[in-house]
């Protein structure tokens, strides 16, 4: 129970109809107008570099995979390259704390009374996803996934979509049949080049991929941030989705992240 009640926690980091508020209303007929290379990448460089200085929203998480399906609350408070703090709710009762900073990962288990403190390697070994602290940062707010300006692009064109990965389309295909130690990144950037669409990231040499499809957004003090997300996380020993809806996000506001462990809390087994 303690390791399924932090893989849920862990995971809420990475996953309805589309508002009309928040989409864009497009015909699949109007094909996207032609953008030259530099422009998507300098699209999504500036994407990169939306950091607000806090964040805070309430999460309603669903949660599935081959043997789970369950959905929950969360609060998320996030100091930007600093610390993000979460809080799980199950039947409006509070189950798991937990603080993520940029060497650590610390979860209290309120159900069974215990606490479990490790470095960041714990996703690895747990979860089967190397992701830094800077990328869970880049997944909850939107930013594209480990983004450089100074790496190599490809560009394409689907029927929705302008489409930059760091290879081309050929050798993705080619890295799916024959695995090789290097990751692939694609992203994804809407009509008017202000929002990510999607991202994935793909690790041939253990066959894992991660998808995180950007549904809906939202605007708050002038920001844009993720409204609806939908996750895959793909491993060969499982397959896992997840679904996050953000409500009554606050940007810039001041937010205070403490976690309590109390004295008599054991670690977990």
């Amino acid at each position: 129970m303690n390791r399924y009640i932090s893989f849920v926690f862990f995971l809420v980091y990475f996953l309805t109809s589309c508002s009309p508020k928040n989409a864009e209303v497009l015909s699949n007929k109007q094909p996207l107008p032609k953008r030259k290379d530099k422009e998507l990448i300098g699209a999504l460089d500036s994407l990169s570099k939306v950091k607000p200085k806090t964040f805070y929203s309430k999460l309603n998480v669903d949660f599935k995979d081959k043997s789970t399906n369950i959905s929950f609350k969360t609060s998320l408070k996030i100091v930007t390259d600093s610390a993000t703090n979460v809080l799980i709710t199950y039947l409006k009762i509070p189950i798991v704390h937990a603080m993520i900073t940029t060497d650590s990962v610390i979860v209290v288990n309120k159900r069974d009374k215990c606490v479990e403190r490790q470095n960041l390697g714990y996703i690895r070994e747990n979860f089967g996803v190397d992701f830094s602290y800077r990328n869970l940062e880049e997944l909850l707010l939107g930013r594209p996934l480990d983004f450089y300006d100074h790496q190599r692009f490809f560009v394409n064109v689907n029927d929705s979509a302008y489409v930059v990965s760091t290879h081309k389309k050929r050798d993705r295909k080619r890295l799916d049949r024959k695995p090789k130690d290097d990751i692939v990144l694609t992203y994804e950037l809407n009509r008017s080049l202000n929002e990510l669409v999607a991202t994935s990231v793909f690790s041939p040499s253990d066959s894992t991929k991660v998808s995180i499809s950007y549904l809906t957004w939202q605007t708050v003090n002038n920001i844009k941030v993720p409204e609806t997300v939908e996750i895959q996380v793909e491993t060969p020993k499982n397959k896992l989705f997840i679904k996050l809806r953000y409500d009554k996000a606050e940007i810039d506001e001041p937010q205070e992240l403490i976690i309590v462990i109390p004295d008599k809390y054991e670690k977990c087994r």
